[in-house]
């Protein structure tokens, strides 16, 4: 009785906490298409200015991949009125703290400063909107740059490249194909002038979401950002008509190396909806099921009692356009591809016969519940979800709203997921294993 009345206890705190966080936002739309996010808390004396560009590594085309990760970079080289090098000792000299990160899918920018240089945050983000100085000097540089990061994160990392090996395989025609850091070869033949018309493209106004959260006064706010922003052009905006990927109706089987391993890892992936749809959810729930913790499924099977593997998880990526969903395992000592497969089809056979038990599904509840509230514990965190919800997911009020989403699912739901996108004819195996001396 004592542990059930305890874990009612910590339900109850849970809605209470959940309740109490309804962040409150305002939108609106300049004329010339950027869309303003506002949101106010004066409990901390701090500001976060993101701006979220509508653009990420599927917006580019085949032989000219890595722009919008380069992106990232290139716009920290300054502007007419940044000279070059300056951008992040003003930010520090300030006491801010800024950053940028590129997906598939978009990218972000942001800077978060005591509330007294909320104004100096929004001006720097309208002068990288306005007027990015682009020249061979910065491309040059950057690219070195972008050449160090993909070595160190990927070449030369220990199952760096496996992730790309997935969308690889996973994705034909659809530009999920590449990774996001894209190709050398790639951008060491790009000419000055495509990276000049790539920002013209994509770095418009109505292209990008403005995210203001933190430490403001409205009003002052708007007025900030109609000087600032309010002048620069309208671009055009084109159409997201990517090239459709055909089901996967056949297992298929790849093979590929890595020179910095020592034992083999076993993919087996899985092409899933849009993070959009109610079944990327889902998905999520079952992988958090299957992997999330030591005493999930996955982990205490294979990992804890029968030592078979080093390592296995199940995750979800979701992503615009599609999801990924896959099995990732490391064997321990003489174990098989076979075995492990054959523990991970049990498994996945077992969730599309058998509904999931009570305390199982609780227990997965209380673990994205208590996401959904550490995601929003921050400003920055809370300016992220905004600006991610509105151009991603086509609706800002997600962040308040997403937990109900993954309240609703039911363990039919589950079992139903299973069924329709985990069968063996849906897949690809991918045997990531060491290059041979």
């Amino acid at each position: 009785m004592k542990k059930r009345f305890l874990s009612a206890a910590a339900v109850a705190f849970f809605g209470l906490m959940l309740n109490a966080q309804q962040i409150k936002f305002e939108e609106y739309d300049l004329p010339n298409g950027l869309h303003v996010i506002l949101h106010q808390d004066n409990s901390a004396p701090v500001v976060t200015t993101g701006v979220m560009y509508h653009v990420g590594a599927k917006d580019e085309v085949k032989g000219r991949t890595g722009f919008a990760h380069f992106f990232e970079h290139l716009l920290f080289e300054g502007t007419p009125n940044i000279k070059r090098g300056d951008w992040f000792k003003i930010v520090s000299s300030n006491g801010g703290q800024n950053n940028a990160n590129t997906t598939n899918d978009r990218t972000y920018y942001y800077e978060t400063f005591p509330s007294n240089n909320e104004q100096l945050g929004l001006w720097m983000e309208a002068e990288r909107m306005r007027h990015a100085v682009i020249n061979q000097v910065g491309v040059d540089t950057q690219r070195e740059v972008v050449k160090e990061e993909k070595r160190l994160r990927m070449d030369n990392q220990p199952y760096g490249n496996l992730f790309s090996t997935i969308q690889k395989n996973l994705f034909t025609n659809h530009p999920y194909n590449w990774p996001t850091i894209g190709s050398m070869e790639d951008l060491n033949a790009a000419k000055l002038e495509e990276f000049q018309a790539f920002y013209k493209k994509f770095y418009v106004p109505n292209n990008a979401t403005l995210v203001v959260a933190g430490d403001i006064k409205p009003e002052q706010t708007k007025k900030w950002i109609e000087e600032y922003y309010g002048g620069i052009p309208k671009g055009s905006v084109y159409p997201k008509d990517f090239p459709k990927d055909a089901p996967i109706t056949q297992e298929k089987e790849v093979t590929a190396t890595d020179p910095n391993i020592q034992l083999p890892a076993y993919v087996f992936a899985y092409r899933t909806p849009a993070n959009k749809e109610k079944d990327a959810y889902v998905l999520d729930m079952l992988s958090s099921y299957l992997s999330n913790g030591k005493s999930s499924v996955l982990y205490k099977k294979l990992v804890d009692q029968d030592k078979k593997a080093l390592q296995v998880a199940a995750f979800n990526q979701g992503l615009e356009d599609y999801s990924i969903f896959a099995f990732f395992a490391i064997p321990m000592g003489q174990t098989s591809k076979q075995a492990l497969q054959a523990d991970i089809d049990a498994e996945i056979k077992k969730l599309q016969t058998t509904l999931i038990s009570d305390e199982d599904y609780q227990k997965i509840q209380n673990q994205f519940e208590n996401q959904f509230v550490n995601q929003n514990s921050s400003i920055q965190g809370i300016a992220a979800s905004l600006a991610t919800n509105h151009v991603l997911m086509g609706n800002t009020n997600l962040i308040n709203k997403e937990i109900d989403i993954y309240r609703s699912i039911t363990k039919q739901d589950i079992q139903n997921a299973a069924k329709k996108y985990l069968n063996s004819n849906q897949r690809i195996i991918i045997n990531y294993v060491p290059e041979k001396k």
